[in-house]
């Protein structure tokens, strides 16, 4: 009941996320960078008046707007910001907590778009916990409108649990192109797969 729970709550956020207006991308030189990408999703203005829509989204908005600054973070906070490889990765830590943010972009193959991804994974004494706001969200940026808009899962559905009794979380590439899909079990036992990225879609 608890993973259906949690399933049904992940599926309410990203419907919500599909709400947003598209986020302008602005950036000096040829092309955006993924830091580009970052200020546009963090400067957007917070509709949620309470700030309790999603805490883990508010802590790297937060992250984020100190390592601009060029302050330190919080205690048990790192972010690690890789321009060559298109990749930034948020981590905070707390006892045996550790929420993962992760974002990084394609380039597609049209020459016309990237694909932008922005994932949380949550976990507790070194296993997945499901958190009440992980899950895998893609946006996708129009080069000649430089915009980013909510984008469906080129290719593939992303899923939280299977029918096995797996929880379902994601790895972003820092290196290559590829997803890695990680099936975690309550009996410590995990699977992988991997969704291999064409210049358009993923696919297994």
């Amino acid at each position: 009941m608890k993973r259906l729970a949690l399933t049904l709550l992940f599926a309410c956020c990203a419907i919500a996320l599909t709400a947003q207006e598209p986020f302008h991308v602005k950036y000096q030189g040829d092309r955006p960078t993924i830091s580009d990408f970052a200020n546009a999703l963090f400067s957007a203005p917070d509709d949620d008046e309470e700030g309790e829509m999603d805490e883990s989204f508010n802590a790297i908005k937060y992250a984020w707007t100190q390592h601009r600054k060029g302050l330190p973070l919080d205690e048990g906070t790192t972010l690690t910001v890789d321009q060559k490889n298109g990749f930034i990765c948020y981590e905070s830590r707390y006892e045996k907590e550790l929420v993962r943010i992760e974002m990084c972009y394609w380039n597609e193959s049209d020459q016309k778009h990237k694909l932008i991804a922005y994932n949380v994974s949550c976990f507790s004494d070194g296993k997945y916990s499901a958190g009440q706001f992980d899950g895998l969200y893609f946006y996708r940026y129009d080069n000649a409108k430089k915009e980013m808009n909510w984008y469906d899962a080129p290719g593939f559905e992303v899923e939280y649990g299977t029918e096995d009794g797996a929880w379902v979380y994601y790895d972003l590439p820092r290196s290559g192109k590829d997803i890695t899909v990680n099936y975690s079990y309550d009996n410590g036992k995990i699977k992988k797969n991997t969704l291999k990225w064409d210049g358009r879609r993923f696919s297994f």
